[in-house]
């Protein structure tokens, strides 16, 4: 038995145009004019662009699926269970599909349903079949109902609907605009669109559930080194709970932001050289007890933070380099220590900070032989030790 629906409001609409065309061909009967009237009524040929909907049962072989469907990952396990079902009491909801033309269609939704039927070798499907839906999923409309018709479902990833967020957005859609839509509060729109900035190996781990998606937010929030590094600890146990994770990622936020802030002497963590240094390659902190885990932690806190302080001194120097000379030496004059003292102090820092800055080159060579990314050649080691008993 098929059933037939048909959209109401265009044709009233058509309806209600027709009476002003024959109101004015009768203003103008004594011209005989009624070319105009059949003018008017051109429109009638839209009719068959109008929405129908069919309840069909269609050979599966005719239905092919929407490659702009926003749903991409399938459970095997639960689309057997589904085809196992199918198998005992067939399909118990139509599918529904568009009308492309010579018997083919194009799924909207349903492509579990669908999938599970060929699992089951069943050969036809019961379908709704729209016809006169122009564009399916390529335009905004068509793309729309298929992410409406689509979120909610239990095997839609959130990275599917970031997606799928992301191409209406695509689209010319703001995401307050999206939110409204798919019927979803703009928050939800928002923060499934911050999974795009996760790096590869992140966007894989909260694929297969490895992290959870509010976790998963936080992490993208931090630049793709530190996004890596945030994976490297969560996969090592290293958080106790989610919470602590979540924590992890909010300091190291607050940290390249002030990081940005800095001045212009310093180098950013990004634009520094890569390297692959963690806590792992320390044993000696790995296996210490959590009193002294925590006294290495505060005393690193302290020493970044004395480091961050840098900041302020770099900032004058690079103002007194920027004077004008006979200004410098006119305010400078007459202080104390004048103009020589002031140069002594200023001296001495630069070979403090020379050291300082020496000492971290070797503090960086030590982490690089830990984390096994560098290799002292033979011949220099030889050399090296042949110079020191020399010294």
């Amino acid at each position: 038995m098929t059933a037939t629906t048909t959209a109401t409001p265009k044709a009233a609409k058509k309806a209600t145009g027709k009476a002003p065309a024959k109101k004015d061909a009768a203003k103008k009967a004594p011209t005989a004019r009624k070319a105009p009237a059949k003018k008017a009524a051109a429109p009638a040929p839209a009719a068959p662009a109008e929405l129908k909907t069919t309840l069909k049962v269609l050979p599966i072989e005719n239905i092919e699926r929407d490659e702009n469907q926003p749903r991409e990952v399938f459970d095997e396990e639960k689309l057997q269970e589904l085809a196992d079902s199918i198998k005992e009491i067939g399909v118990q909801q139509a599918i529904t599909v568009r009308y492309i033309s010579r018997g083919k269609y194009r799924l909207i939704s349903g492509e579990r349903r669908w999938r599970a039927s060929q699992m089951a070798g069943v050969a036809t499907i019961p379908a709704m079949v729209m016809h006169g839906l122009e564009g399916g999923s390529e335009t905004l409309e068509g793309f729309t109902r298929s992410v409406a018709e689509n979120l909610g479902r239990a095997d839609m990833t959130p990275l599917e609907e970031a997606n799928a967020f992301q191409k209406l957005v695509d689209f010319g859609l703001t995401p307050e605009e999206v939110a409204k839509r798919i019927g979803k509060s703009w928050n939800h729109v928002d923060n499934r669109l911050q999974l795009l900035k996760l790096v590869p190996a992140v966007q894989e781990a909260l694929l297969k559930g490895h992290v959870p998606v509010g976790l998963a937010w936080y992490a993208a929030q931090i630049s793709p080194a530190n996004q890596n590094a945030f994976l490297a600890r969560w996969s090592r146990g290293q958080f106790a709970t989610i919470r602590d994770a979540e924590g992890f990622c909010q300091r190291v936020r607050a940290e390249e932001q002030d990081a940005a802030s800095q001045s212009v002497m310093f180098v950013l963590a990004e634009d520094a050289d890569p390297s692959k240094v963690d806590d792992t390659m320390f044993p000696e902190l790995a296996e210490a007890d959590v009193d002294r885990r925590e006294r290495i932690m505060s005393d690193r806190n302290k020493l970044v933070g004395k480091i961050g302080k840098l900041g302020a001194a770099g900032e004058i120097l690079q103002e007194i380099a920027s004077m004008d000379p006979d200004e410098l030496a006119l305010l400078l004059a007459g202080a104390h220590g004048g103009i020589p003292g002031n140069r002594m102090r200023i001296d001495h820092l630069r070979q403090v900070a020379t050291k300082a800055s020496q000492n971290l080159a070797k503090a960086a060579t030590a982490a690089t032989v830990r984390a096994g990314a560098l290799r002292v050649a033979p011949d220099a080691e030889a050399t090296n030790t042949t110079e020191t008993s020399a010294s």
